[in-house]
């Protein structure tokens, strides 16, 4: 990836942190956006140890290599993010980005018992069998097999509902992945307050439910715009971002 390519993902990177922090979407000085900047993906942007988002800047974002463990002895990196998203980009290249959160109400679907998003809405369609469950929740993920577990777990999908922790999306771009949280969060955020009326839920037909997630990824371009209009807002409002 030549500089000005790696440049453009830093803003990009640090732009959804940003944005992230703005939504009420991190938590403390946890979680952790990763970018890869390397064609095999082990080379890739993460966010510094226990700092947070809403001050992250392009620059500050640390290179880390997935096949050098000492890279993150020697970082300021989380050990949780080393397990996470280093095992990730290591096993998996298709995985450009990846965003790790515990937003509120995503979380609070993943400490059901039953943590599947039934289709219920647009929003909520959009998962319709295109969520990796893990059920085994078994402390903090700062372990490499703990990270490499989460991935094979993730498979070829591309979001993953993390029981009792939170939730992971990857994808092409930081755009497509943002928006992808978004959406996600705003579908468990629908679907929790409709669980909290106590009335049954108006469950879509399987058919309908897969042709509005099909339709969902037949509009990428949509995700991008999302992010590039959210972008716009910062370079108002926040522009040291880019710096």
């Amino acid at each position: 990836m030549s500089q000005d390519n790696e440049q453009s993902v830093r803003v990009d990177l640090a732009a959804a942190l940003r944005i992230a922090a703005r939504l009420g979407m991190h938590e403390a000085v946890a979680n952790h956006f990763s970018a890869a900047i390397s064609e095999d993906g082990t080379r890739f942007l993460i966010n510094p140890k226990w700092r947070h988002f809403s001050r992250i800047r392009a620059r500050d974002l640390i290179v880390v290599d997935a096949r050098q463990p000492g890279d993150a002895d020697s970082r300021d990196l989380d050990p949780t993010a080393w397990a996470i998203h280093g095992q990730l980009h290591r096993i998996n290249p298709r995985a450009r980005v990846a965003m790790h959160l515990h937003p509120v109400h995503a979380t609070a679907i993943a400490t059901l018992q039953d943590p599947v998003i039934p289709p219920i809405d647009q929003n909520t369609a959009r998962y319709f069998r295109r969520i990796a469950i893990d059920r085994h929740y078994g402390g903090m993920a700062d372990s490499a097999a703990e990270g490499a577990r989460l991935a094979a777990l993730m498979g070829d999908r591309t979001r993953l509902m993390m029981g009792n922790h939170g939730v992971m999306v990857v994808a092409r771009t930081v755009g497509e992945a943002f928006d992808d949280m978004y959406t996600l969060e705003r579908a468990c955020q629908i679907l929790v307050t409709a669980y909290s009326t106590g009335r049954p839920l108006s469950v879509l037909a399987d058919d309908v439910a897969e042709k509005t997630a099909g339709d969902w990824e037949r509009i990428t371009d949509f995700s991008i715009r999302h992010f590039e209009e959210m972008k716009l807002i910062l370079d108002r409002e926040e522009p040291d971002y880019k710096d």
